[in-house]
């Protein structure tokens, strides 16, 4: 099978900077014995961080609990903020694509994001927004259970693996997260491919070796 061309339209559309509003303590949840439902409630009200002054909605993630394997990107642009739902833009389009690819369906598989809020304009993510975060993300992870994760982009992959290696140098090889250790693939950003398809060929070989370990597809 080769690579499909994954070609798409649309622009995402920017949101107002972050209204001014004290950052209050987020409300007594521990996330660690939640379910994903109640884990889901505890996260759209959810104040942390600075992040949640100028959301519209948090993105929680969406996918079966029985999921293959986990996609876990940076966080919601413009259009997932407005839904609610990770991956929803022109970004997740190519996403789907790459999952036809491999002969999976989206709805197959579980997605998330490294934080559940909107960055105003779109900036990665700062440290202490990641660590507010990671109790959200880590919890997920264990209520799904998949047999590896797929890491897209740097910000996704430098924060699950705790490395400030570049994309380049964390390509093409399998990671671990967690205990019992997950194995991990990173790949390229979907909107990084939207502007540099040249890459797509080396996207491929990631989603193979991911296939491989999950023994998701044909």
């Amino acid at each position: 099978m080769g690579v499909t061309r994954w070609v798409l339209k649309s622009a995402q559309q920017a949101l107002p900077e972050e209204a001014e509003e004290p950052v209050r303590d987020a409300p007594d949840a521990d996330p660690a014995h939640a379910d994903l439902d109640t884990l889901r409630q505890m996260v759209e009200v959810c104040t942390r961080c600075p992040l949640h002054r100028g959301r519209r909605r948090a993105v929680f993630g969406t996918g079966p609990r029985t999921a293959p394997f986990m996609v876990i990107g940076e966080g919601p642009g413009a259009q997932e903020d407005a839904r609610g739902e990770p991956f929803v833009g022109r970004a997740g389009r190519l996403l789907d694509a790459m999952f036809v690819a491999m002969g999976v369906p989206r709805d197959s598989v579980y997605i998330a994001n490294i934080v559940k809020c909107r960055p105003p304009n779109n900036r990665d993510p700062r440290p202490d927004e990641v660590a507010s975060c990671a109790g959200w993300l880590r919890r997920q992870i264990e209520l799904v259970r998949p047999r590896a994760i797929l890491a897209v982009g740097r910000v996704a992959a430098q924060n699950l693996l705790s490395s400030s290696l570049s994309l380049g140098r964390l390509r093409g090889r399998v990671h671990s997260y967690g205990s019992p250790p997950l194995p991990v693939v990173v790949t390229y950003h979907p909107a990084y491919l939207l502007r540099s398809p040249h890459d797509k060929g080396k996207a491929w070989q990631d989603l193979k070796r991911l296939r491989e370990l999950t023994g998701s597809g044909p």
